[in-house]
């Protein structure tokens, strides 16, 4: 069954939502927040963890992720981004390249569109080739924010491909 709880961030409430198998979406939420009242283990450990990156406490998630019946393609982007250190950014265009299809760069760009696990799965961490910062789930507002959390110092050169 699946099982919902809530975090609250600086940047709005978060719905985290997945079963005994793991955590299946990260999204923010807007609205009356009721949680389960049981929660699987892999949801409580998400919720604790996504409440200390967000305290500055955490850098790593290490969080049991369900995406279900995604596509392959979409799996092994998504792969590659949790190779992405915490910090640093990478581009379309080179995480592509690792997955051995380097003309897929906007094909990458529709994966983390469609990231169901944004943050834990870092999707925010990958920006223009150029280094301009482009869309995301929640705005350039929230992407800028996080990158900022993970790389106050840097975060003006985002040109810090890993």
């Amino acid at each position: 069954m699946l099982a919902k709880t809530y975090v609250d961030s600086p940047i709005g409430r978060f719905e985290i939502s997945g079963t005994d198998q793991g955590v299946q979406r990260l999204k923010l939420y807007e609205g009356q927040a009721k949680a389960s009242a049981s929660l699987p283990e892999p949801i409580a450990i998400a919720a604790t963890q996504l409440k200390e990156y967000f305290a500055g406490d955490r850098q790593e998630f290490d969080v049991q992720f369900d995406w279900g019946d995604a596509t392959d393609f979409n799996k092994s982007v998504w792969g590659e981004l949790l190779k992405i250190p915490f910090g640093r950014t990478t581009s379309y265009s080179k995480i592509a390249s690792q997955i051995d299809n380097p003309t897929a760069s906007r094909a990458v760009g529709l994966a983390n569109r469609n990231n169901p696990i944004a943050i834990m799965v870092p999707c925010h961490r990958v920006i223009a080739k150029n280094g301009d910062l482009q869309g995301y789930f929640s705005g350039l507002d929230v992407k800028r924010f996080l990158l900022q959390l993970e790389n106050p110092i840097n975060f003006a050169t985002q040109g810090s491909l890993f």
